[in-house]
């Protein structure tokens, strides 16, 4: 894990920050996504259903693989001196490749942009890729930007 300081972090435009560890995407895991936002969509949801579907079985929301973002940055990338996080969005969102359960997913990041903003924050854009391991190959499954605010500790 690469650990920065907040001050360090608008020196750091263009710097890949690494790549999380991979994680398998189980059909629990799926299932309680659903649950909690209500898209129960076969593809999802239906092993037996989606077995005869294009993908050959069940995927990953791709709001899911997005949602995965907090987990797999905070292996990559810590910020020493954040009393604050925000996140303000997602930059440039494309889901690219479907995430079938049982496949592994990973994070690979770097810092695009980073600049001051008022009341004490730095803006950071941070290029995010999600990789899926699946049946021996690697693909890309999503590629996003995800703007975050840091703010330190008062003094």
């Amino acid at each position: 894990m690469l650990v920065s300081k907040l001050d360090e972090v608008v020196t750091m435009v263009g710097r890949h920050l690494g790549s999380s560890a991979w994680h398998e995407i189980t059909q629990r895991q799926v299932d309680l996504f659903a649950e909690a936002t209500w898209d129960h969509q076969w593809i999802h949801t239906d092993p037996e259903r989606a077995a005869t579907g294009p993908y050959g079985g069940t995927i990953a929301h791709g709001f899911l693989t997005i949602a995965l973002t907090p987990a797999l940055l905070a292996e990559i990338w810590r910020v020493e001196g954040v009393e604050m996080t925000v996140n303000r969005g997602l930059n440039n969102v494309l889901l690219r490749a479907p995430v079938p359960v049982g496949a592994r997913v990973r994070m690979l990041a770097d810092v695009v942009d980073a600049r001051p903003r008022p009341k004490g924050f730095i803006e950071v854009v941070v290029g995010l890729t999600f990789e899926v391991e699946h049946d021996g190959k690697v693909a890309k499954a999503c590629t996003a930007q995800e703007v975050i605010l840091l703010r330190g500790h008062a003094d």
